[in-house]
């Protein structure tokens, strides 16, 4: 049964990938040879034609984000639960990122590990460019991409080294009101002798923030220690490169950081996540060799060990992943196939949980999967990204109870181009998850007797979009509409195990604009997603599920090119939330807001090395927490949301050599 609804797209991968291959055997016999195409890859234009976001390292220069909310603050597809450090919980149209595959450098990150921590992500400052592939992910984006992808790709030598340098550095310094305090980050890079080298360093100290009617926000304070080193070499055709990432954040932190309880102190908490990696590619690819293979290893801790004596105090979570990928990439006339096998292995480990009849439980996953991805242009106006993977995945759990088993996902996005300013597409997946084990905390809190249902059965999810862009010399416009399903999702009872019987659903719309008119850009974005759980409306509990009704981003940049300064504002609108099934459960409505926030920067003509920044978040002091916050509730006794920063006045100088 589990085959036969697949076979359709199956049979569409098939098909366009034997059709590229066949036109290209023709055009061998014509003795035909045309110019290399790819599309449908991991360009900006490509993801964001289908409904997905690109921030480029242009763009990440002009918001200089301090976090991820400022990271995603102009797209109205993506939300950032409020608060301060590891709080933080990223939503892609009301789905939080564990239900993504999400890489930083390829590397695939964990899921959430602690209901009351935010998403794994990597530090702002580190990064070059940032893809959210929303829906129908390719069959290389990674396993259980059961809503879209995440890549996360981080700066090197390469990127930052000027013609004709072999050595550079860069230093920036900050400050800033309202707990955003003393920030910095220190980097320089080189090459000789065919190696390259990058090190890089972010530290940040504040104090707790203020919401816009001056209450403070407990638990906020900045705290990060960042770093990030590469090393590459490159001999002949090869390049193999090491990285190593680690990020820290400690500070006395609320018990549970996404909301806000009547009487609740700050304790001790650390969280703190490492990463290396080994790398091979070549530097002189041709049509058949352009190979990618990795090796990598990451932990990620969670310790909270001086707690208060309370049933749920002191614990720590512990989570290593290791693995790797193996990849080729063939060019053929009409576009590139990509075929590979990737593998994956999680242990996890849960320790001292309060004072209760808890046990210390180890249990562990094992993936690994085969994968081709087809990306193709044909002479009509088609244009096909398809392909399949194959994976197994095996469950043992900490009773030694093992559950194995496998699956096939199979993917197709299909777009036509109907003359050269209208262009419309399709897309569809069947994605099959393995075990969801997601937020194992849960597990870490149930008492002894707690066990795996033995039926405990594997995920699966189904993706759908069609929309229309459009676009000219200085203008561009999307419309997306979406439909993502999700089932066999874990379920923590008080007994055991299992999976929850519901579909986890968001359907909406998502519609994007831009403008270039000179030297300025004017940028905006809607989205609207109706997010349910079992067919009724998902409840505003910060869960991995959350429901943003309408959100609204606009932006303005412009550039002074004559005073070397640029200028520009943005705004963030959600709209009201009043639901019949939230108020049942406890949950008022959740208000409207408007932000607005602004920045002005200067390149000295004298120094062009050098830059001067001002910015101004929340410009009218407005109190709100973010959608995707835990709402307010009249549930045990009163829960506050946790309030977004009120306003925040920022300077910051850097330079570079």
């Amino acid at each position: 049964m589990k085959f036969r609804r697949i076979l359709p797209l199956a049979g569409a991968s098939l098909l366009a990938i034997a059709s590229a291959l066949h036109a290209q055997e023709a055009e061998r016999k014509d003795e035909t040879v045309l110019d290399t195409i790819t599309v449908v890859s991991g360009g900006k234009e490509n993801i964001e034609a289908t409904g997905g976001t690109v921030i480029t390292q242009e763009e990440l220069q002009a918001l200089q984000p301090a976090d991820v909310s400022e990271l995603f603050a102009r797209e109205s597809s993506i939300t950032v639960s409020g608060g301060g450090g590891p709080s933080k919980r990223i939503h892609v149209l009301g789905m939080e990122q564990s239900n993504l595959a999400v890489t930083v450098d390829g590397v695939p990150q964990t899921a959430t590990s602690w209901h009351h921590t935010g998403s794994n992500v990597i530090d702002p400052a580190f990064l070059k460019r940032v893809e959210v592939e929303a829906g129908a992910a390719a069959a290389d984006a990674g396993f259980a991409a059961a809503a879209g992808a995440v890549r996360y790709e981080t700066v090197g030598a390469n990127d930052l080294l000027e013609d004709g340098k072999d050595f550079g550095a860069r230093l920036s310094s900050s400050y800033g009101s309202n707990g955003r305090g003393v920030g910095g980050s220190a980097a320089a890079y080189g090459r000789h002798s065919g190696f390259d080298w990058f090190v890089m360093s972010h530290l940040t100290n504040g104090d707790d923030y203020k919401s816009g009617d001056g209450t403070k926000m407990l638990g906020t304070e900045p705290a990060a220690r960042n770093y990030l080193a590469k090393l590459g070499y490159e001999v002949e055709d090869h390049r193999v490169e090491v990285s190593y990432e680690r990020s820290r954040d400690r500070a006395d932190r609320l018990i549970k950081m996404n909301l806000g309880l009547a009487g609740d102190t700050l304790h001790p908490l650390e969280v703190v996540r490492e990463t290396a990696k080994i790398s091979y590619t070549s530097t002189n690819p041709t049509d058949l060799w352009d190979p990618e293979i990795m090796l990598y290893s990451s932990q990620n801790d969670y310790w909270r060990t001086n707690y208060q004596a309370r049933p749920n105090g002191n614990m720590i979570l512990n989570e290593d992943l290791y693995g790797g990928k193996v990849q080729n990439t063939f060019t053929i006339d009409p576009g590139t196939i990509t075929a590979g096998f990737d593998f994956g292995q999680h242990d996890y480990h849960t320790d001292n949980y309060g004072n209760n009849n808890r046990r210390y439980r180890d249990f562990d996953t094992t993936q690994a999967g085969l994968f081709t991805q087809g990306r193709f242009e044909f002479d009509s106006g088609f244009k096909v990204s398809t392909g399949a993977r194959y994976d197994f995945h095996s469950f043992e759990d900490w009773d030694n109870k093992d559950f194995s088993d496998s699956g096939a996902s199979v993917n197709a996005t299909v777009a036509y181009r109907i003359n050269d300013h209208i262009e419309v597409f399709a897309g569809a997946s069947r994605t099959w998850l393995g075990y969801v084990i997601g937020d194992y905390g849960f597990v870490h809190a149930r008492d002894n007797a707690f066990i795996t249902d033995p039926n405990f059965d594997t995920g699966r999810a189904k993706n759908f979009k069609v929309g229309a862009n459009f676009g000219g010399d200085d203008w561009n416009a999307g419309i997306t509409f979406f439909d993502t399903r999700i089932k066999g999702l874990p379920s923590y009872g008080t007994t055991s195990l299992t999976n929850d019987p519901n579909e986890y659903r968001s359907r909406g719309v998502t519609v994007n604009a831009a403008y270039l008119w000179g030297d300025t850009k004017i940028g905006a974005s809607y989205t609207k997603a109706d997010v349910t759980a079992g067919g009724v409306s998902a409840l505003p509990n910060s869960s991995t599920f959350m429901p943003i009704g309408d959100m609204a981003t606009l932006y303005i940049d412009h550039e002074l090119t004559d005073y070397g300064v640029k200028i520009g504002t943005s705004m963030e609108w959600a709209g009201r939330i009043s639901d019949a099934v939230a108020t049942a459960a406890g949950f008022y409505d959740q208000p409207s807001y408007t932000v607005f926030n602004a920045y002005a920067e200067w390149t000295p003509e004298a120094y062009k090395n050098a830059s001067f920044r001002l910015t101004v978040d929340n410009i009218f002091n407005k109190n709100y927490y973010e959608r995707s916050s835990y709402a307010m509730s009249s549930n045990r006794g009163g829960i506050d949301p946790i309030y977004a920063p009120g306003r925040t006045v920022t300077v910051q100088a850097s330079i570079k050599f």
